[in-house]
């Protein structure tokens, strides 16, 4: 094989490989944020549960 072609084989390895380091940083962002806002969204959710026996009875004696 010829320097030439090396060389272009080299250059086209080396844009897949930063083409791919690129995408996996975009990614891990995008996962940083979506468990930050999903940390977020369960902190504001929690609430005290209702007594899981209040209201299915209706005490009528006299």
């Amino acid at each position: 094989m010829d320097i030439a072609a090396m060389s272009v084989v080299m250059a086209n390895s080396q844009v897949r490989s930063d083409a791919s380091l690129a995408m996996i940083a975009n990614v891990k962002d995008l996962m940083q944020q979506q468990g930050a806002q999903l940390t977020e969204m369960l902190s504001q959710s929690v609430q005290q549960a209702p007594h899981p026996t209040l209201g299915k009875s209706v005490d009528i004696r006299l």
